[in-house]
């Protein structure tokens, strides 16, 4: 019978535990830790010293970059960038001696969203769709679709295009020409003239 081998790549210093989904053309690099419970999606990428919690789920083609913990309760969607040494937490008010683990909050990140490097995600916040938080930005709140935020505490510093880069005022990228409208807090993408 002829051996099968995995769809995926992982490092041989790297540990999966049992049970962890890994979708086809997914790799994870040197040291990296992968809990049972985690479920990650095709063609997505973990660093050198990454952890994924039991209650992680990543979608496709996410870049998860070195020394990064995704802790249990962060759902990071399609598309997502998560620049090197970023943080996320899952506890608002960590005690040693007063365990919380019945407070974990979750943290979603929208599809297409880019965080940067040793940027902090405190507990309970979502990131929109295609928002973009600056590198060493700590986010305390909600970030809408598309938007710019940066600075402690993150402050909004303007919009993004999917494409990533930053829009004026028109809402209308310079780049790719894809066009925007103000959709609640954030951002929608408006239907291309083409209909691509």
């Amino acid at each position: 019978m002829a051996e099968t081998k995995p769809s995926f790549y992982v490092h041989p210093s790297a540990i999966v535990d049992e049970g962890a989904t890994l979708g086809e053309g997914t790799k994870v690099w040197h040291f990296c830790h992968v809990m049972g419970g985690a479920r990650i999606g095709h063609r997505s990428s973990f660093g050198q010293n990454c952890y994924v919690g039991n209650r992680v789920t990543v979608g496709d083609n996410a870049r998860v970059q070195n020394n990064v913990s995704l802790y249990d309760g962060v759902h990071l969607e399609d598309d997502v960038f998560v620049g090197p040494s970023a943080v996320f937490t899952n506890v608002v008010n960590p005690r040693s001696a007063f365990p919380r683990k019945d407070e974990y909050r979750e943290t979603r990140v929208g599809r297409g969203a880019s965080i940067g490097a040793n940027a902090t995600i405190v507990c309970g916040h979502d990131i929109g769709e295609g928002a973009f938080v600056a590198a060493g930005a700590v986010v305390t709140r909600h970030v809408p679709p598309f938007a710019m935020v940066g600075g402690v505490p993150a402050r909004f510093m303007g919009w993004m295009c999917r494409c990533g880069e930053r829009l004026d005022t028109t809402l209308k990228c310079k780049a790719c020409d894809r066009a925007y409208t103000r959709d609640g807090d954030g951002l929608a993408e408006l239907p291309s003239a083409s209909g691509a």
